[in-house]
């Protein structure tokens, strides 16, 4: 069995797999350029010229001039990050002439390959040179909100109960009057147009104000909707890698979904490790996500990594929706080595031999909870910044403030297609066992007096585990 705890043997085996790439041309994108920045070290090191294709800079570093070639794009602004992700296979695959002319120039012989997010699809080339990452199409479709719960109840996992109707106002009224509780209906779109996630497509209904805003949202943008009860509780979500012996299971991740209760609308912010679910929930939470990637693999010849989301209600871990790729929050855990997951991530949908197994992928989930991890972020959509800048920043347990010298935490701030995109990393104040959320809600409450955004007040969802 290989020893992946151990720093040297993990660090052959990511040599090993890097091997697919070593010494070609590499193209990296569409993506934010910031977020490029360790993808164009690591394939660096490897050997290989990297251009980025970028949609826009973002916070924080990014790549020198002597680092990498980039081609900038610029894909249509827009409201909701559903539709810039949306952007990322149609922009990839028909990039303006002058971009098509610098890959070329960049790549004469087309050795190159494309390393692309998860919503650029790889089933066919882009300009004959194959896409590496990304993911298949049929991988893809699997995140329809309207199959999860077919396969929850195909895996045997306990869920909400749900109604999957159309979008006329009779359906939606029946189902939201039958499965209404005291918080209301949770209402989500279908993917009619294609990927939709990070809430954009999610509506809390709970009056006929509410029933009737949430109606108008969806009709132009969705044939059916899924309504379910409102899940009081922690949302959170569990993560695995489907493997060739089985599936490995990683460790949970606080997913922080705010609420602002005035017009009964969530903001989707950060994510993190710092929060600890009840031991038996944790375990019941990765034997759900070993089901769902037995079935994954066995009916979809699945592999890869793939995030199952959902609440922490007081009657234990509800799954809300399968995310068929790395997530944010498979992208959390793998801090504790994220060359090695995201080449071992590409390399298993190349269909490569990972001489990697289960239980030696399992063996570093100590690692995760020992190495916790906070990605305290905001996304403002509509707005927009001078320029990107970075400072640093304390945080009181209730506030966060600009400080006047360094304090481990860096508050940045900068564009994207869809709005302001801030953060503050690493949050050395987070320790193990306390919840994101109240942190997340001080970083929003940030940005509206600093940057002039609109997020409001926010709460954190409870926690109403009973674990007595």
């Amino acid at each position: 069995m290989t020893d992946l705890t151990d720093p040297d043997i993990r660090a052959g085996v990511t040599a090993r797999l890097g091997e697919l790439w070593a010494g070609r041309p590499v193209i990296i994108g569409p993506m934010i350029l910031a977020a490029a920045s360790p993808w164009v070290a690591w394939f660096r090191d490897l050997g290989c010229p990297v251009l980025v294709v970028s949609t826009g800079r973002g916070a924080g570093p990014v790549p020198g001039d002597d680092e990498c070639v980039v081609v900038e794009v610029a894909p249509p602004r827009t409201s909701m990050i559903t539709e810039e992700l949306r952007t990322h296979d149609r922009l990839a695959r028909n990039l303006p002439g002058d971009a098509r002319a610098i890959i070329d120039a960049f790549d004469p012989h087309r050795r190159g390959v494309w390393f692309a997010t998860p919503f650029v699809t790889n089933d066919l080339p882009i300009d004959g040179r194959a896409v590496t990452s990304g993911r298949p199409a049929a991988f893809l479709a699997l995140e329809d909100k309207m199959l999860a719960d077919g396969i929850w109840d195909a895996c045997d996992v306990a869920r909400a109960p749900y109604r999957l109707v159309p979008v006329e106002d009779e359906a939606l009224a029946r189902a939201t009057d039958e499965l209404g509780n005291e918080l209301g209906t949770v209402w989500v779109g279908d993917a009619r147009d294609g990927y939709n996630g990070l809430g954009d497509y999610v509506r809390w209904v709970r009056d006929e104000d509410d029933r009737a805003r949430a109606a108008a949202f969806f009709k132009p943008r969705c044939d059916r909707v899924r309504v379910t009860p409102f899940l009081d509780g922690v949302p959170c979500s569990i993560h695995g890698f489907v493997l060739p012996d089985g599936t490995a299971a990683l460790r949970p991740v606080e997913i922080v979904v705010l609420r602002r209760a005035e017009d009964r609308t969530f903001v989707y912010a950060g994510l993190g490790t710092t929060w600890d679910p009840p031991p038996a929930d944790r375990e019941e939470m990765r034997t759900v996500v070993r089901r769902v990637g037995r079935y994954l693999q066995r009916t979809h010849g699945y592999r890869g990594a793939f995030g199952i989301d959902g609440v922490l209600t007081a009657d234990g871990f509800r799954p809300t929706e399968l995310n068929s790729r790395m997530s944010a929050g498979a992208t959390a855990v793998a801090e504790v080595d994220r060359r090695f997951f995201t080449l071992l991530q590409a390399a298993l949908l190349a269909e490569a031999e990972v001489g990697v197994t289960a239980p030696e992928l399992e063996s570093l989930v100590d690692l995760m909870d020992d190495r916790r991890v906070g990605k305290v972020v905001a996304v403002a959509r509509g707005h927009s910044v001078p320029h990107e800048e970075s400072f640093p920043v304390t945080w009181d347990g209730g506030r966060l403030e600009r400080a006047e010298s360094d304090t481990g935490d860096l508050f940045s701030v900068g564009n994207t297609p869809s709005g302001i995109f801030a953060r503050v990393e690493p949050c050395t104040t987070l320790v193990p066992g306390t919840r994101l959320a109240t942190v997340n809600a001080a970083l929003l409450s940030f940005v509206d007096r600093d940057y002039g955004t609109d997020f409001g007040a926010v709460e954190p969802a409870p926690d109403v585990r009973l674990t007595s």
